[in-house]
């Protein structure tokens, strides 16, 4: 039976939320979407929906307090550009403005190389300030007391919902890895599903490794799960932590909201890329430059911006990115690597 008043209708919040929740696509596949033309209409993460909707809600508040004229998505698309262009000069980041266009972007279906679509500012390494010197909030976390927790970070490089979702069955022996994958292997190609395809990728990636335990990240970021292995000095504390921790039990009940993980994260990511890095002296010169006829190496990535001039060994990023759990050897140099 339908509504009475028939001058009913959804305000903008609830055109929003429709628009978005309408776009949920978890768990289906953003290769196959992008190759059949689908994947502008859809959200593959629960992550970026979550980033999505918050910004979004943030617009339809600026609407509402600015063009209260505007009732439809429709009208208010036309200030899109002017919201994000306030929100620059508000002083918010550089990767902030970034999110708030992909999310506007994606609520109206403009692509990054319509016209229309809003250019951010440059998003330059030297303006990250997270984790970088004494921040406010630092003043309210105790190094001391939490000892175990820093330590276990750096030896783990999890993010912090990984951390806090980390369970006790999740500690992964390297001997389990390889039962795992000669069970995998022993079986024709033909019989293998394509989870159970991605599966045998993923613990093929330790072997870009030598530690002997791992942890199992279930649902990292953009759905990704990953094997990430457990180095440093305090290793053997840190297995013992999640071993006597019951199967089902998270490992860190509660982590403290003033723990700089990102922070500790860029420490497991450079402690990792040292262990691996060759001298780049000694990386040979494997290519010819077609152009100029000289020889270089290919192995070698050199940064840029602020980083411009410094070289890195490419094998040892990839290494380092699989840890991580990221797919571009680039956001390696750009975020984790530092004091090298």
């Amino acid at each position: 039976m339908g509504r009475r008043n028939k001058s009913y209708s959804k305000d903008l919040h609830q055109q929003a939320y429709d628009r978005l929740t309408g776009m949920q696509a978890f768990g289906e596949s953003k290769k196959e979407a992008v190759a059949n033309g689908t994947e502008k209409d859809k959200i593959f993460s629960a992550n970026t929906y979550k980033g999505y909707w918050k910004h979004t809600k943030y617009f339809i508040k600026y609407i509402k307090e600015q063009h209260p004229e505007c009732t439809t998505l429709k009208s208010a698309r036309k200030y899109v550009s002017e919201w994000l262009q306030a929100r620059t000069d508000q002083g918010l980041s550089a990767w902030t403005i970034q999110l708030e266009a992909k999310a506007m972007g994606k609520l109206y279906g403009i692509s990054p190389d319509d016209d229309n679509y809003f250019k951010p500012p440059k998003r330059n390494r030297e303006d990250i300030k997270r984790s970088r010197g004494i921040r406010v909030r630092d003043r309210h976390f105790s190094k001391t007391n939490n000892d175990e927790l820093i330590r276990f970070c750096k030896g783990t490089g999890l993010r912090r919902r990984e951390l806090g979702e980390l369970r006790g069955k999740d500690l992964v022996t390297r001997e389990q890895i390889d039962a795992e994958i000669s069970q995998l292997e022993s079986r024709p190609s033909m019989q293998l599903t394509p989870a159970d395809a991605k599966r045998l990728e993923m613990l093929r990636d330790t072997r870009l490794f030598t530690e002997e335990y791992f942890t199992h990240v279930r649902n990292g970021k953009g759905g990704r799960e990953r094997l990430s292995p457990i180095v440093g000095p305090d290793a053997a504390q840190i297995v013992e932590r999640v071993r006597a921790t019951p199967a089902e039990e998270k490992v860190w009940q509660h982590v403290h909201q003033s723990a700089d993980i990102h922070g500790y994260r860029a420490e497991y990511a450079t402690a990792i890329y040292k262990a691996h890095a060759r001298a780049i002296e000694e990386i040979p010169y494997d290519r010819v430059n077609k152009g100029t006829g000289r020889r270089y190496q290919s192995q070698v990535y050199t940064c840029r911006k602020d980083e411009a001039g410094r070289k890195l060994d490419k094998a040892a990023m990839l290494v380092c990115s699989k840890a991580l759990g990221h797919n571009r050897i680039s956001v390696v140099a750009d975020n984790y690597i530092r004091g090298l």
